[in-house]
């Protein structure tokens, strides 16, 4: 069994004393219970797979892209010839 000091701010050692006295545990009881709880999830998390990850981020409503992605220098095309049509035709328009 190791000893450690350990220091901690005012902010963990009210939070400290609130669980001894609505524990009535011990420093080392209330300390040891939560590196478990922090162990045991960390290792929950860690079982997470990428796809996992993925359905919990907020990818937004999407719906902007302007061809497939199977096809992306087909749309890449179109998008440019689009824009050099615009500037062609907003180059020849009369003069404001």
């Amino acid at each position: 069994m190791g000893i450690r000091t350990v220091r901690l701010d005012e902010e963990a050692e009210k939070a400290l004393q609130e669980i001894q006295a609505a524990t009535r545990m011990p420093i080392s009881a209330a300390l040891k219970r939560g590196l478990r709880i922090v162990r045991d999830e960390v290792v929950r998390t860690s079982r997470q797979t990428p796809y996992d990850i993925y359905c919990q981020l907020d990818l937004g409503a999407g719906g902007y892209a302007i061809g497939p992605s199977t096809d992306t220098r087909a749309a890449a095309r179109k998008a440019i010839a689009a824009r050099v049509r615009g500037r062609s035709s907003a180059a020849t328009a009369a003069p404001r």
